[in-house]
């Protein structure tokens, strides 16, 4: 038990510190991508959308390749092409330069269904859900000091910040070669085989009802949010004409709400209620706060609405991927978590397409009404089916 505490606490922290990188470009790439490269809206979007793409590739192959050799080689290497990518940020000058820079963070950012399996290791299917809102207690966390930090160093330049970015990236790869263990005895012994996509391995699992269902609605939920991966940071820089240091301060906020209840509440809340009153309770926040969000109005306003979809989203991701763990085997964890994190991926693909064609030609609130018109489609969804798949 104490081996899978330490286990549970390291890799947190190896997330958690990877993902303070990540969290220092979140609200200054639009800016820097606008001001420095002039880089339209919907390129933004682009540049936005083809990490996420990289990730929807290289997900579930990560995942099976966690099953056959390990999680810990794959979160290693994973972490090491991270770093490389914000580097290539620091020197970016043109659009292509940081768009080689994206291609490479979607390729170390695949690890996601990977530490997730490992996650799914070392818990019980009773502790599954506190463990995975660990994970995402570590995504929130580096979204509140990660904006924080992106912000201050983006005053100096945008190649500091950078430089910042893949500092933490290197720390969390040493990290984890001197600190994290393997976290599976027995690999799988299928013959491992590279597929840009297993589509027939998707179908069977899409084809289950309780795990299909599952991926769909966690689907939607992503693409609702990533509409505005994007275009958050531009209405505060072009309709409220904040500064990068505010957007980060924007970004913090949604991170420590997200933290607390990933980290904390999920717990408490997970023992007193079932899944699925958490996953409606979820949907109706993030669907309040997607709708509420271009009409904030001022820095408080926006400050203040943002709290609702953070609170959504720190509900739903760790209680739906609990969900999804638990009517996977054991043997199939990193496959099917990687899967799921490849559809993720995808969704975050096609938001912030949509959501920098949207802001920049139809109108800026369509990215964020779209986002709440999609999660109360989620919602009847889950009201109408939800009970029926799991139970069964």
């Amino acid at each position: 038990m104490k081996n899978k505490r330490a286990s549970l606490t390291i890799i947190f922290f190896t997330v958690f510190i990877d993902l303070m990188g990540f969290g220092i470009l979140i609200p200054i790439l639009p800016t820097f991508a606008s001001k420095n490269l002039g880089v339209s809206d919907f390129g933004i979007g682009v540049l936005i959308a083809i990490y996420s793409f990289l990730q929807f590739i290289f997900n579930p192959i990560l995942g099976k390749l966690s099953d056959k050799i390990g999680r810990r080689p794959v979160i290693i290497t994973s972490l090491s092409f991270t770093a490389v990518s914000y580097i290539i940020f620091s020197f970016s000058t043109t659009f292509w330069m940081l768009f080689l820079s994206r291609l490479i963070a979607g390729i170390g950012g695949s690890n996601i269904g990977v530490a997730q399996a490992y996650i799914a290791d070392i818990t019980e299917k009773s502790e599954r859900s506190k463990g995975m809102g660990m994970i995402g207690a570590a995504f929130g966390l580096g979204f509140v000091f990660g904006p924080f930090i992106g912000g201050l160093l983006s005053s100096y330049s945008y190649m500091i910040a950078g430089f910042g970015a893949a500092a933490f990236s290197f720390t969390a790869f040493l990290f984890a070669i001197f600190m994290l263990p393997e976290s599976i005895k027995i690999k799988s012994k299928e013959k491992f085989k590279i597929k840009l996509f297993d589509f027939p391995y998707a179908k069977t699992i899409l084809s289950r009802p309780q795990l299909g269902l599952l991926v769909g609605i966690f689907f939607i939920i992503v693409f609702s949010m990533a509409n505005i991966y994007g275009t958050f940071a531009l209405l505060g820089y072009k309709i409220y004409h904040f500064s990068d240091q505010q957007n980060g301060y924007l970004y913090g906020i949604i991170g420590i709400v997200s933290a607390a209840m990933q980290g904390g509440m999920i717990r408490f809340l997970s023992n007193k209620f079932e899944d699925k009153t958490l996953v409606i309770s979820g949907i109706i926040f993030m669907m309040t706060g997607l709708g509420l969000l271009p009409y904030g109005g001022n820095f408080t306003g926006l400050a203040l609405i943002a709290v609702v979809p953070a609170l959504g989203t720190g509900l739903l991701q760790p209680v739906i991927l609990s969900m999804i763990s638990k009517v996977s085997s054991d043997s199939e964890q990193g496959a099917v978590l990687g899967l799921n994190s490849s559809f993720a991926s995808f969704a975050r693909v096609l938001g912030p397409l949509w959501g920098g064609f949207a802001f920049e030609f139809i109108g800026y609130q369509f990215p964020f009404l779209t986002g709440a018109l999609f999660t109360f489609i989620t919602l009847t969804i889950v009201l109408k089916y939800l009970n029926k798949k799991i139970n069964n």
